[in-house]
């Protein structure tokens, strides 16, 4: 399976799900007469808490808390080892300070191909201590890491669901540090 497919594929995942979301909410906007304005958008949420919202495959409690700068919380949320060889890890950035932050560029590290391809968290790595190794953010065939992109300022409270897709470690090996620049450090388990 190729890295491409693999892209297209969550692509397209994502895109049924937000299409069946959709005609869940349709089908459930009776003649009420509710007309409250919803509280969040597609790409980010308002929160009330340090809560990840539950997506498929993910449990409420996250499997780490990396604090960064500014106030903004990486929560991971899971670490799946997929058949064909990849790992991918799934969580949310927030902003649990007071006022909008930017996103460092230093998550995306510093690779030029990464670098090139704009505001993504192309920095991360897991860290297999027994081992000795260190696996990067995977990239497709023209270069883009494949991980959250296009983002830059979180207002207070704001959060955005992520994810990073990495080569996965040899089966026997479940515990890796997960390392994001400007974050703290945390050791996270893999399933599957």
């Amino acid at each position: 399976m190729s890295i491409r497919f693999t892209a297209k594929a969550r692509r397209g995942i994502v895109a049924l799900t937000v299409a069946a979301g959709l005609a869940v909410g349709v089908a459930g906007c009776g003649g009420g007469g509710d007309d409250k304005k919803p509280e969040s958008s597609a790409s980010a949420t308002k929160g009330n808490g340090s809560q990840p919202s539950t997506q498929e495959g993910q449990s409420d409690v996250p499997l780490a808390e990396l604090k960064g700068q500014d106030g903004l919380l990486l929560q991971i949320t899971s670490a799946e080892r997929d058949a064909g060889g990849f790992v991918t890890v799934n969580g949310t950035l927030k902003n649990d300070g007071g006022k909008s932050v930017v996103v460092p560029a230093a998550v995306r590290g510093d690779e030029t191909e990464i670098v090139r391809n704009g505001r993504s968290l192309g920095g991360a790595t897991l860290v297999d201590s027994k081992g000795k190794k260190r696996y990067y953010v995977l990239r497709d065939t023209d270069g883009r890491p494949l991980t959250t992109t296009g983002f830059s300022t979180l207002k207070a409270g704001e959060s955005l669901a992520v994810f990073m897709q990495f080569p996965a470690p040899p089966e026997g090996t479940s515990e890796v540090a997960f390392q994001l620049p400007t974050f703290a450090s945390a050791t996270i388990q893999i399933s599957g």
